[in-house]
């Protein structure tokens, strides 16, 4: 008998080695034969237990093995929410987003469109409580408009859904958020002269989001800006607006 080089040798040794540890490392599919309702309640367990990463992974795979079936489209939202109750906010919307294009008349869009309001909510605004510690006015302001366009069309397409209660309140705190917003660049503006650039701001305010609180400080705005650049008419009638409106605002002493 031939026998072989030892370099041939140890060559074909290190390929065996390799293909038997691949062969002991090849991933179980844990859920061969398992029904669908199995793999749901598998995926809802992990995520009590906090296995977000587990319970992802059963959630596509029920997608997968349930398509075009109710519990599929659970699944999806199922797992949007997992991912925004881990602050994986970026995937919880893509998510989100992916589902309202497979799904645009699925019973569950209210529950969709509240979610999704939620995600960008949380990530960019807070709630009522956080503003102690942040002025949020000062932050960009596009995740703020994303969830107001979200809570705005949950509330117009489904007036009973019983998530248009909560987006309602979420939706007042988001437009004082950007009407505040429009009035901190306003000042920010009229502190260092700017005062075209403080109108049209103090003016986006008061004409994008009437009734606000902001609005007392954006007509006082106005006053001082018209008044630094001469423009002594506007001045006047935003002093009588500002008058009339608030006429015991601080600004008027």
């Amino acid at each position: 008998m031939r026998l072989l080089p030892l370099s041939t040798l140890r060559l074909t040794l290190l390929l065996t080695a390799g293909i038997l540890s691949a062969c002991s490392t090849t991933a179980v599919d844990l859920t061969v034969g398992w029904t669908p309702e199995q793999i749901y309640a598998e995926a809802l367990d992990e995520r009590a237990a906090g296995n977000t990463d587990k319970a992802v992974e059963y959630f596509e795979k029920l997608e997968g093995r349930a398509a075009g079936t109710p519990l599929a489209q659970q699944a999806q939202l199922d797992k949007a929410y997992t991912h925004y109750k881990v602050g994986e906010l970026p995937q919880a919307q893509v998510t989100l987003d992916r589902f309202m294009r497979l799904h645009p008349a699925s019973p569950a869009m209210d529950y969709a469109l509240y979610l999704k309001g939620l995600v960008t909510f949380n990530d960019n605004l807070g709630f009522l409580g956080a503003l102690s510690q942040q002025d949020l006015s000062e932050r960009d302001q596009k995740a703020a408009k994303d969830s107001f366009e979200s809570f705005r069309q949950l509330i117009s397409r489904f007036p009973q859904s019983k998530y248009t209660p909560d987006a309602r309140t979420r939706l007042t705190h988001i437009v004082n958020s950007l009407s505040q917003y429009e009035v901190h660049v306003a000042r920010y503006y009229h502190r260092r002269g700017a005062h075209v650039a403080a109108i049209n701001r103090a003016q986006t305010a008061i004409t994008d989001y009437p009734g606000t609180p902001a609005l007392e400080e954006a007509l006082h705005l106005l006053v001082s800006s018209y008044d630094a650049l001469g423009m002594n008419d506007l001045r006047n009638d935003a002093r009588r607006v500002l008058n009339a409106s608030y006429p015991n605002s601080r600004y008027l002493r």
